[in-house]
């Protein structure tokens, strides 16, 4: 390689992935965000909270950079962790950061498309304008019971089963699926955990 080479390659490669990112959260609403640590933690401390299966399928949607799917695989060693994302970048980061992690699974693509329904537990962060449509898919696509944790955007008309107020973003919370319709009311609080 000559010296010019590799100023050219990092500014293409750099070029590569902004692209990449900005046409995935052009194309889904959501641009790919990281938990938070405390965010991590009060998703991981919900989950303990719904008794899982020791041998529970746990489903990300919209896995990211893989921090969650790493950080759920080491909270329950027995599970199955399964994190899908549809931006490529991400996803070959979360490859290399999983590789050496034997229950996880990880998928590229939508996960519109994807059968999420033998989960035992969906984890989320997208933004409010997916959280409807997902409702919907959820509907459709789960057993009852199944548990699902979202983290800072909730399923508006929904009561979650418990909630842990973490970082500065918002709000974790668990909800029993199909989960029960109702109608907000100011300074309504769920259970908290």
């Amino acid at each position: 390689m000559t010296a010019s080479f590799v100023p050219h390659f990092a500014v293409f490669l750099t070029l590569l992935v902004g692209a990449s990112l900005l046409i995935s959260a052009a194309f889904t609403g959501v641009p790919t965000l990281s938990s938070r640590r405390s965010e991590v933690d009060d998703i991981v401390a919900l989950l303990k909270h719904a008794k899982l299966p020791q041998h529970a399928l746990i489903v990300d949607l919209g896995s990211g950079w893989g921090a969650l799917v790493a950080a759920l695989a080491r909270a329950f060693p027995e599970a199955t962790v399964q994190g899908v994302e549809v931006s490529l970048f991400p996803y070959l980061v979360s490859r290399l950061r999983t590789h050496h992690l034997r229950n996880v699974s990880l998928k590229w693509g939508n996960f519109f498309r994807s059968d999420p329904g033998n989960a035992d537990a969906i984890v989320c962060y997208l933004m409010p304008g997916v959280m409807a449509k997902l409702g919907d898919f959820l509907d459709e696509a789960l057993k009852p019971g199944t548990v699902i944790v979202t983290n800072t955007f909730l399923f508006r008309e929904r009561r979650p089963s418990a909630v842990r107020r973490g970082g500065l973003r918002g709000t974790v919370a668990l909800y029993v699926w199909p989960g029960r319709h109702w109608t907000v009311k100011d300074g309504d609080d769920s259970a908290r955990v």
